[in-house]
């Protein structure tokens, strides 16, 4: 596709799903069109992204001013390879995670599939603006479908952890936003080419910066403000988790590689990010080690792995940061898959607690065996993309001779296996645990049981069946997305040279800058 063709096709990725997602909730009294229409959009916006990724594979960059405005006045939309890579994997997470909520009947909601819309129309928009204030603006695009996909089983548990939810993410993006404006009152623009090296140029700028990064990582759920995750995350559907775990977080990611490369061109808070990353490794795998929920232990290790995955912003330079990307994509396809094999036992047995859990493996042999390769995968154990992906970080930790830092990634791998274990052995592994004979009313059958507090492993009251194990299988379909991702992470272990590359020539575009405000000020 022709650069020019492409750049006036950027705004689609935003405007295209909302229009939907309005087209979508005129039709909530037909389930059917509904699925039909949310399920060509995210296919639609796969395609588009895929076909971006390949026009700008060889490190060019795309920029558009919106509807046409001089630059100054409209908002840039800016595809490079970085942001080209994040819209395709974003894509697949939607139309993937969208498919399981169809297999479980969880999209019976008639608001859960124009909230979907919505939401994703937000992450592509933050993936592809070029202007902080324009970030933020994505960013509360994205989460205000959240709130309401997160909280709508109208469950305690599910409404205290919205609280949780919303309340932290309101204060974050106040600060976000008033970093924003710190942004513009110092520098007197928030355009994020024309701002290039200038934390290095004004000290007030870079105080700012800062400030925008500190909220950035807040939502990314870095330590010490990390714990409002997995509060949140593990009490929602299983398949909003599991869309949550690749979207949401991951702008935060995004966002302070972006801000970070641009702005402070990558030097000044070298050993600041040391701490605070390696800090987050820990802890995130501590805390999934103390967990007794599916869900929750998952949930926790979202933590652990953000520490890995930015962990190159300690030495910032081209090898790091295609290290850093690698694991972000491989990240984001793993953990997902790891969340829908475990909702799949939890949708079919009423549970998440292992306590209450067993025997899958030997019922269920290839759920059992889509777990354990998403659990290997996630450990680091060759050939899944896991491996690449930790090698790739230990060996440019080595290179810039942060030899704690690749002993941490190690060890705390050794403890990510242990946390796998767990769920294996409480879910998959052993003798069937005795069933609990306590039921409450069924729904409607149109409506999917509704998921367990994963914390506490108890039924809703609303949902029930003989709970923990049933004598009936678990259905195929919703073994099959979780299969497909682990398709996903094999074909990148055994390829790993393809997104290596398209790794490093997004990592060379966020060392040298160039490029990127040549595009867009050329507009």
């Amino acid at each position: 596709m022709s650069h020019d063709i492409l750049a006036a096709l950027l705004p689609a990725f935003l405007w295209l799903p909302i229009l939907l997602a309005a087209a979508a909730l005129l039709a909530r009294r037909s389930p059917a069109l509904q699925r039909a229409l949310a399920l060509a959009v995210h296919a639609l916006a796969l395609g588009g992204a895929i076909t971006a990724l390949v026009t700008v594979s060889d490190g060019s960059v795309i920029a558009e001013q919106v509807s046409g405005w001089d630059a100054g006045i409209s908002i840039p939309f800016v595809l490079d390879t970085f942001s080209a890579l994040m819209l395709s994997v974003a894509a697949l997470m939607v139309l993937v995670c969208t498919l399981f909520a169809v297999f479980t009947g969880d999209d019976a909601d008639p608001y859960f599939h124009p909230l979907v819309l919505v939401l994703s129309a937000g992450v592509y928009g933050a993936f592809l603006t070029g202007d902080l204030f324009n970030l933020f603006v994505m960013i509360e695009v994205a989460l205000i479908p959240s709130y309401v996909l997160l909280t709508r089983s109208g469950r305690p548990a599910a409404m205290t952890a919205g609280r949780i939810y919303f309340g932290v993410n309101l204060f974050v993006s106040a600060v976000l936003l008033a970093g924003v404006g710190m942004v513009y009152g110092s520098a007197g623009t928030v355009n994020m080419a024309e701002l290039a090296g200038a934390a290095a140029e004004s000290p007030a700028v870079g105080l700012a910066t800062g400030v925008v990064l500190l909220a950035l990582g807040a939502k990314a759920a870095l330590v010490p403000v990390h714990t409002w995750l997995p509060r949140s995350y593990p009490f929602a559907s299983v398949a909003v988790t599991a869309l949550l775990s690749g979207l949401l977080t991951k702008i935060g990611v995004y966002g302070v590689f972006r801000v970070y490369g641009l702005i402070y061109e990558g030097t000044g808070l070298e050993t600041l990010w040391l701490v605070v990353l390696l800090a987050t490794m820990i802890v995130g795998v501590l805390g999934a080690l103390g967990e007794s929920g599916m869900r929750s232990i998952l949930s926790f290790h979202m933590t652990s792995q953000v520490g890995y995955i930015m962990l190159p912003l300690a030495f910032f330079g081209p090898l790091g940061m295609a290290a850093g990307i690698f694991y972000m994509v491989h990240h984001i396809i793993v953990k997902a898959a790891l969340f829908l094999a475990c909702g799949a036992v939890e949708h079919h047995a009423g549970t998440g607690k292992l306590s209450q859990l067993g025997g899958y493996a030997r019922r269920e042999p290839w759920l059992g065996l889509v777990f354990i390769l998403a659990a290997l995968s996630l450990v680091g154990i060759p050939p899944m993309s896991g491996f690449v992906a930790k090698m790739s970080l230990i060996r440019a930790s080595l290179d810039a001779g942060l030899y704690i830092a690749a002993a941490c990634a190690i060890v705390v791998s050794l403890f990510t296996l242990l946390s796998m274990l767990k769920i294996w052995n409480g879910a998959f592994w052993g003798a069937d645990p005795e069933p609990v004979k306590e039921t409450v009313q069924l729904a409607p059958a149109a409506t999917a049981p509704d998921v367990t507090d994963p914390a506490a492993g108890r039924l809703s009251r609303k949902f029930s069946r003989t709970a923990p194990s049933s004598p009936d299988r678990v259905p195929r379909r919703l073994i099959l997305p979780a299969a497909l991702l682990v398709v996903c992470t094999i074909s990148i272990g055994l390829g790993a040279e393809v997104l290596m590359g398209l790794a490093t020539t997004a990592a060379e575009g966020l060392s040298d800058t160039t490029s990127y405000t040549e595009a867009v000020m050329a507009q």
